[in-house]
């Protein structure tokens, strides 16, 4: 396998909820297109996390895993940059998720603001299950098998990382003190060869007796060049660095993405719990209908009466579409009566159609080839459960769990 600093991988996933819409390509899928190229990724498909808000509706799910997956390809996720997976299809999401759960306190899983918000929001359901109250625990799971350090987030979600920040701490403090941790340590510098060692050792020195900020940054940034040492003693040289115990489960970072800003058909977020999205396979034809028939600002009742953009859904859009030119012109236009509400829409019907044709036309060739998203699944699944078992046998042995 080939040996990756965990500062260089990222992990982030989409509960499966088929078919998407511009607000998941403008509010994910394109920070997803960077990132593929920025980082060794790892994007999942969260069938088990729906699984807690959709138990006793799960028939949904295998259909929408597949729509999802088909529009993440054609929004130009490439399989060969990133690993796309199922999770449900790597159970080593489970094994770390029970073994966290060994130590980890309830309160701090009563505490998660979404748990009160979602019981609230969905008073429907019957979420008083272990499943629903342990679902932040496998988020955290999720992001520690792969011992990823980058997580993209909203900030709505960053206190799902603090908790995993603080779940991989306590199971560090628990687990990581090896009985013979300084002897493996000293062992793992030398793998590094007699230059690098010495280097290691001077810059670890110098840390810890002097508390050298920047020696320890270069004596990190050595070790995650290294090539020939296994990812087990690399964590290992990492907490022999700082003076404690070898770092098992490396804590992760939020990487905060933007607030999504594409707005619906009405001005709210686009959702499809609002009915206010344009699907990313939607036809030309249904895109020209659904924004041709938009509200715009209530004081245009006739085509000659002064209107203001800022109290118009159509404007909202202009924002995401738009040139200065083109907005100046809408502003103008719009606050004088010098253009209709049809000729306003007009840019932004061109503009969304643009986005969404090269989609489309390669969301059909994978429509047309089922087999090949399958094996897309597959491989990225293989490739994950690698890493995953890789981690699990950390995890095993410092738990005592490894058995002869």
């Amino acid at each position: 396998m080939n040996l990756v600093t965990q500062s260089q991988r990222v992990l982030s996933g989409m509960r499966p909820t088929g078919k998407l819409h511009l607000g998941h390509y403008h509010g994910v899928l394109k920070n997803w297109l960077r990132l593929q190229h920025e980082y060794e990724c790892f994007f999942f498909v969260a069938d088990w996390h729906a699984l807690t808000t959709e138990y006793d509706n799960s028939s949904i799910i295998a259909n929408s895993v597949h729509d999802m997956v088909i529009d993440w390809l054609a929004a130009g996720i490439n399989p060969g940059s990133a690993r796309l997976f199922i999770q449900s299809q790597v159970p080593e999401h489970a094994e770390l998720h029970l073994l966290l759960s060994m130590i980890t306190p309830l309160g701090w899983l009563e505490r998660v603001p979404t748990y009160k918000d979602q019981q609230e929001k969905l008073k429907e359901k019957d979420l008083a299950t272990y499943g629903f109250l342990g679902y932040p625990l496998l988020q955290s799971a999720d992001i520690l098998i792969y011992r990823a350090t980058q997580v993209p987030v909203g900030e709505d979600q960053v206190v799902h990382v603090e908790l995993t920040r603080e779940v991989a701490r306590r199971f560090n403090h628990i687990y990581g003190r090896e009985p013979d941790f300084a002897e493996k340590a000293e062992a793992a510098a030398k793998k590094m060869g007699k230059k690098n060692a010495k280097l290691y050792q001077d810059l670890r020195r110098r840390y810890q007796e002097q508390g050298d900020g920047e020696a320890l940054e270069t004596a990190k940034a050595l070790l995650s060049d290294q090539q020939n040492i296994t990812l087990g003693d690399r964590e290992r040289l990492f907490g022999y660095l700082e003076g404690s115990g070898k770092i098992i489960l490396p804590e992760p970072q939020a990487l905060l993405t933007p607030a999504a800003k594409m707005p619906g058909l009405d001005g709210q977020k686009m959702s499809k719990s609002y009915n206010n999205t344009i699907s990313l396979r939607e036809s030309p034809e249904a895109v020209e209908k659904k924004l041709r028939t938009m509200p715009t600002d209530p004081a245009r009742v006739r085509r000659n009466d002064p209107g203001d953009p800022n109290n118009c859904p159509v404007w909202q859009l202009h924002k995401v579409y738009s040139n200065d030119e083109l907005k100046e012109w809408v502003q103008q236009g719009c606050r004088s009566a010098g253009i209709g509400c049809l000729d306003c829409k007009q840019p932004v019907i061109e503009a969304v159609i643009a986005e969404l044709r090269p989609m489309q036309e390669r969301a059909q060739s994978f429509i047309e080839q089922p087999e090949l998203v399958r094996n897309i699944l597959a491989d990225g699944a293989e490739d994950a459960r690698d890493v995953a078992k890789e981690t699990l046998r950390e995890v095993r042995s410092a738990m005592g769990l490894s058995y002869k």
